[in-house]
């Protein structure tokens, strides 16, 4: 079902990197989930009226709200198919991320609401009709969460989606909440014991720990998360893997939503070569990234001394002594310069966030440790923080 609703409704489906394919993926989760939801939703309220379960009533307001859900996804994604303008040059694709944010806000909210109601159901117990025709209606509503589930979870995996997964994690909390019902609905055909607000308060707990969740996941591309370890590697090599390229380091990505990435980096290149054709080398991987990844990406040229055997020396001793502090510290921009009482060492160490060094410490530490090597070595240390 979930590939022929693909096939139909969205032309060239493959090609996900188009913003425009991309949004058809995100309107078609939105429309689907819309009308799944409505007629869960008046299925369960005709249900609940006749049965008089608070749990199933309970259960229809909450697919009602997410049908609000799946409208906030589809504007999400329409409005995050924005070209860029002056007042917002990286384009619009953020959007898609506050409407995952804002899906987590009204799943944390129906949350709320049925805590209160459950509580009045438990402080006033009413007795709940069993009849088959609302089990009935309740197991085929489990069904279609789960195939809802199913399918936005497709769409998300295949475009990268934080809002499309919060509707996933959605529709999997509705189906915890129905199959409660469920039992309420079971318990009251065999037992005068009115557990319905119980459940319900059960319910309304789940809910409210999953809504904290999704705002935390969807929170976090709005803040700044860095990329994937894997493509954050499989860009460094791509750079290093041109002639001319001996290093890169400070290699920054930025992302201003889905398939809008932006990128800086510095490439090492030979001091003794050239420097328009370096220029010429860096300019060829910019336009190749952009053309395989579809990621614009700054290279800033830094040309470093590779063919001097004392200052190569040198440059193994003070990144043996870098590692020595930390093995997780990197060095780059190595350079030495000579005088007449003392060897400046100019370098820049690159620290893990987390580390429990101080910027000070490291500095200090590094130097003495040179220090002790030959007493002429004068440290420049710059303190660089990893982005990947």
């Amino acid at each position: 079902m979930t590939s022929l609703l693909i096939k139909l409704f969205i032309k060239d489906s493959e090609n996900i990197k188009d913003p425009r394919v991309r949004c058809m993926y995100g309107k078609l989760s939105g429309m689907v989930g819309i009308v799944v939801n409505l007629l869960l939703c008046s299925a369960k309220f005709f249900i609940g009226f006749i049965s008089g379960s608070i749990t199933i009533t309970a259960d229809a307001v909450n697919n009602l709200s997410d049908a609000g859900s799946s409208i906030v996804t589809l504007f999400g994604f329409k409005l995050s198919e924005k070209p860029a303008d002056s007042k917002h040059p990286y384009g619009h694709g953020r959007i898609e991320y506050i409407s995952g944010l804002i899906v987590s806000f009204l799943v944390l909210l129906m949350g709320f609401e049925l805590i209160k109601t459950s509580v009045g159901k438990i402080r006033e117990p009413q007795p709940v009709q069993y009849s088959t025709v609302a089990l009935a209606v309740l197991i085929v509503s489990i069904l279609g969460k789960l195939w809802l589930a199913y399918f936005n979870s497709k769409l998300g995996k295949k475009i990268n989606s934080t809002a499309t997964q919060a509707v996933v994690a959605d529709s999997l909390s509705d189906t915890a909440a129905t199959s409660v019902a469920l039992v309420s609905l079971i318990v009251a055909k065999f037992s005068t014991v009115c557990v319905d607000g119980y459940f319900g308060l059960a319910v309304a707990l789940f809910i409210v720990y999953s809504g904290i969740n999704l705002i935390r996941e969807t929170i976090a591309p709005l803040l700044g998360m860095p990329p994937e370890k894997e493509f954050y590697d499989e860009i460094k090599d791509f750079i290093m893997s041109y002639d001319g390229v001996v290093g890169v380091h400070d290699l920054i990505i930025h992302d201003y939503g889905p398939s809008r990435l932006f990128a800086s980096a510095h490439a090492e290149v030979p001091a003794n070569i050239d420097v328009l054709v370096s220029h010429d080398t860096i300019d060829l991987i910019e336009r190749d990234i952009a053309n395989k990844y579809g990621m614009l990406i700054s290279i800033h040229l830094d040309p470093v001394v590779v063919d001097d055997e004392k200052i190569n020396k040198l440059k193994e001793i003070t990144q043996n002594a870098v590692v020595s502090v930390d093995e997780t510290f990197t060095m780059h921009d190595f350079r030495v310069v000579d005088g007449t009482t003392h060897t400046n060492l100019i370098f820049d160490v690159v620290v893990q966030h987390g580390c429990k060094l101080e910027r000070e410490e490291i500095i200090d530490t590094i130097s003495d440790k040179l220090s002790k090597i030959d007493e002429r070595f004068f440290c420049v240390i710059t303190i660089d923080y990893a982005f990947d």
